[in-house]
């Protein structure tokens, strides 16, 4: 089974600005009547600033046309951006997310592998590869880069890395790593809908059914729920013997996801 939020992809701050870097230009001091008259001095941007500054505009017009639905012009843009700069790990991960939304999820995975590459300190970027490389089915490569984010100095969000982590240990049949992180991620973020869906899952593989039904309702109030967590919801209320709670969980399936295939049995518990 494979459950929704388990491809949360979160990419770096693409705008966020620091302090910029000023260029000082000193004048010269002038005497008037015997007293040293200071003009006024002249300030205005380096040209790395300036080229910083371009490449933050061109990105935030990409991400409102992506935004918008204009992929095509939003790709232009982030490309725009590479231009000036082929380093910049923002502009990557931006043309990576218009690729994948483009269904070219061969480009958008040499994008995330790129960034990853150049940026091997922060962990968002790591996440995201490894994110890409389990969508793909590579869930055993992308452990790797999943422990790469979750070591990365400063990351900010590590109970993702490990969620994602867990998620795909799951996937790959390493089910005492994946129990491993996926509580290491509830530690750090109680409600983490991802990790909260797949350790009910975990609990309900190993038959312990009332754990089981304590994460998916924790899930469930966690975030929306999808068509992988209600299937789950329902057969572990099955296994409990509370047909009337299966029911309930079927029925709020077929109404919220009439698309939904096969939603009295297991298998893929996908959103």
């Amino acid at each position: 089974m494979r459950h929704d939020g388990f491809w949360l992809l979160l990419f770096p701050v693409l705008l966020m600005t620091g302090c910029s870097r000023l260029t000082f230009v000193k004048p010269k001091m002038e005497r008037t009547d015997g007293e040293q008259i200071a003009q006024d001095y002249t300030v205005r941007d380096s040209p790395e600033v300036k080229r910083r500054q371009a490449i933050q505009s061109t990105l935030s017009r990409s991400m409102q046309r992506m935004q918008s639905g204009d992929l095509d012009t939003a790709a232009r843009e982030a490309q725009a951006a590479l231009k000036l700069d082929p380093s910049s790990v923002d502009a990557l991960t931006m043309l990576a997310v218009i690729e994948d939304r483009r269904g070219q999820g061969a480009k958008a995975g040499e994008l995330y592998k790129r960034a990853a590459e150049l940026a091997p300190r922060q962990g968002m970027v790591q996440n995201n590869y490894g994110t890409w490389l389990c969508s793909q089915g590579h869930a055993a490569e992308s452990l790797v880069w999943f422990d790469r984010a979750i070591r990365a100095p400063g990351y900010p969000t590590p109970a993702v890395a490990l969620a994602n982590a867990g998620n795909c240990a799951l996937s790959s049949g390493q089910v005492e790593r994946a129990e491993r992180d996926l509580r290491q991620a509830i530690k750090l973020d109680p409600g983490n809908a991802t990790a909260l869906g797949a350790l009910a899952e975990v609990e309900f593989r190993h038959q312990r059914y009332l754990p089981a039904r304590a994460f998916i309702e924790r899930r469930l109030a966690a975030a929306p729920a999808s068509p992988g967590v209600l299937k789950l919801a329902s057969q572990i209320e099955e296994r409990l013997g509370d047909k009337a709670a299966a029911s309930r969980y079927v029925r709020q399936l077929r109404a919220e996801f009439p698309d939904a295939v096969d939603v009295t049995t297991g298998g893929n518990a996908g959103s």
